[in-house]
């Protein structure tokens, strides 16, 4: 019989000083190559995977130098963060000083920006490096409440000696990915910290709940930003004729003439004014105004003839995709939900239906709605590169994926049947029969 992973949050709710010896148990034998007691959670054990192959010193971890105080001010000016900063304090910063922990802001690369708390407690950090400007990656130091949700993409508790340093184990800290409601990529990690004793089993979902506060919020800020887009470009799209957009910097689109309403363009990664070539709406021109652009399209969206598709998946956390045609070459960072959807498309280059990738995604062939809401909306940017009635690559595209070194790095944030069967049989050496 296989023994289930350590109950962690049962097991402190009941006696954290015995929670403790026992996951030391378990880090100690599975660092050591020896059957452990009880498994540690899928999260950690696949955390120290990764941290093991980066070549982390398990004992003291590695010492970069942290960001000099001029470095550091630069980064909290620049930081997507900032304008939430006031909201993350009033979550995060009474509760967490009552119960002597301390409030980090880190970005999305594991710096730590701010750190706010009880003075003790940050005594104590202080002594573990956990200081403002300081490197708290996992690829640095180890599985933590920093590093480790920023690679995973959720909320991740990390207790005692589920820490891979071994000077972190008297530590518990809960941290949450914050994501740019403009664009779905990581901005940064909110993180409560603080004594092992002192820890709470519902602090991870707290630190989730501040989060998810945070990226409304910031999702409140970009309305008003395209309100007041909108009223720079009403006033230029009126005097134009044929069809324009007025869009943010990210694509989103404030005001539209002589078309239908297009909810996001994608634009290139460095927009620059001139004549672009733009999925789904052929060669425009692009002209700055304050906050965004202008977009005229110069000619009526035709039939794209694709010669490459390149699906990335190479890096965990970043997926890209590259199309190269005869009128221009775009690259696009996709969501976790599309690039599953792209990958399991380009598994099944004969096409696959909606209940067919409703199973692949979530073991449940009935949940059809949501799979076509998604294709739909990979539809906008993708244009005739993806065909459906079933959904499949056209037939003029050359598809390539391009896979992680190390197949259980092959999107590790899915929890999808489909992908995690594909992850399997990478591991194990086998390739599908068609490939």
């Amino acid at each position: 019989m296989v023994n289930a992973p350590v109950d962690v949050a049962r097991l402190t709710a009941v006696d954290t000083a015995r929670a403790a010896r026992v996951l030391t148990e378990v880090r100690e034998a599975t660092l050591a190559g020896r059957r452990a007691p009880l498994p540690p959670r899928p999260v950690i054990e696949q955390s120290w995977g990764r941290v093991l192959r980066g070549g982390v010193d398990p004992d003291r971890g590695l010492s970069p130098e942290p960001l000099s105080a001029h470095d550091l001010g630069n980064r909290r000016e620049a930081s997507p963060l900032r304008p939430v900063l006031e909201e993350l304090r009033r979550g995060l910063l009474t509760v967490a000083d009552g119960a002597q922990h301390i409030m980090l802001v880190a970005e999305a690369d594991g710096r730590v920006l701010w750190r706010e708390g009880a003075a003790p407690v940050l005594r104590r950090a202080d002594a573990l490096g956990l200081e403002t400007g300081a490197d708290w990656s996992e690829g640095t130091v180890g599985t933590n409440g920093v590093g480790t949700p920023a690679v995973v993409g959720r909320p991740v508790q990390v207790f005692a000696s589920e820490h891979f340093v071994r000077t972190h184990a008297s530590w518990t800290c809960a941290g949450a990915p914050v994501t740019d409601p403009r664009n779905g990529r990581p901005i940064g990690v909110v993180d409560v910290s603080g004594p092992l004793e002192t820890m709470h089993p519902a602090t991870l979902a707290w630190v989730e709940s501040v989060a998810r506060l945070a990226e409304a919020r910031l999702r409140e800020m970009h309305l008003t930003e395209l309100d007041r887009l909108r009223t720079v470009g009403v006033p230029v799209l009126t005097r134009l004729s044929g069809q324009a957009l007025v869009v943010d910097r990210d694509g989103w689109s404030a005001a539209v003439t002589g078309m239908p309403y297009i909810r996001r363009v994608a634009l290139p990664k460095s927009a620059a004014p001139g004549r672009r070539w733009l999925p789904g709406l052929g060669v425009c021109l692009l002209e700055p105004l304050a906050g965004g652009w202008l977009l005229r399209v110069a000619e009526q969206p035709g039939r794209t003839v694709v010669t490459r598709v390149l699906l990335d998946l190479s890096r965990p956390g970043r997926t890209t995709l590259t199309v190269v045609s005869e009128t221009g070459t775009w690259t696009r960072e996709l969501s976790p939900r599309h690039a599953e959807l792209l990958y399991l498309l380009a598994e099944h280059r004969d096409g696959r239906g909606a209940a067919g990738l409703a199973d692949d995604l979530f073991g449940d062939a009935s949940r059809t709605v949501t799979v076509r809401a998604e294709l739909s909306r990979i539809r906008r940017y993708l244009g005739g590169v993806l065909q459906h009635r079933p959904y499949r690559f056209s037939d003029g595209a050359e598809v390539e994926v391009v896979l992680p070194a190390n197949p259980v790095d092959l999107l590790p944030r899915s929890l999808a049947p489909g992908v995690a069967v594909r992850r399997a049989m990478l591991a194990g050496g086998v390739r599908r029969a068609d490939a």
